[in-house]
């Protein structure tokens, strides 16, 4: 994904379990370490803003429902994306 915007230089410590796992993904992918932070970082923010739609679907869902049974539901699965199974 280019822009035009430029780059900020961040700098992070690694445990190295994981430094080992993103090297090992960087030489799968003949990309750059670098690389292979900055696409599990992104995949991260968009798997974080999916789950957020998702829990507010369901959460309106719940307020528009009218059936006991169907509320129980949601509620329990609100929990679930809440609290996790």
């Amino acid at each position: 994904m280019r822009t035009l915007e430029k780059p900020v230089r961040q700098s992070i410590s690694l445990p190295p379990r994981v430094a080992r796992r993103v090297q090992a993904l960087a030489q799968r992918k003949n990309a750059s370490a670098n690389r292979v932070i900055v696409d599990l970082i992104e995949s991260g923010l968009n798997a974080q803003e999916q789950e957020k739609k998702r829990f507010l679907d369901v959460a309106d869902r719940l307020a528009r429902s009218a059936d006991a049974a169907e509320q129980e539901r949601l509620k329990e699965e609100l929990a679930r994306l809440t609290f996790g199974e």
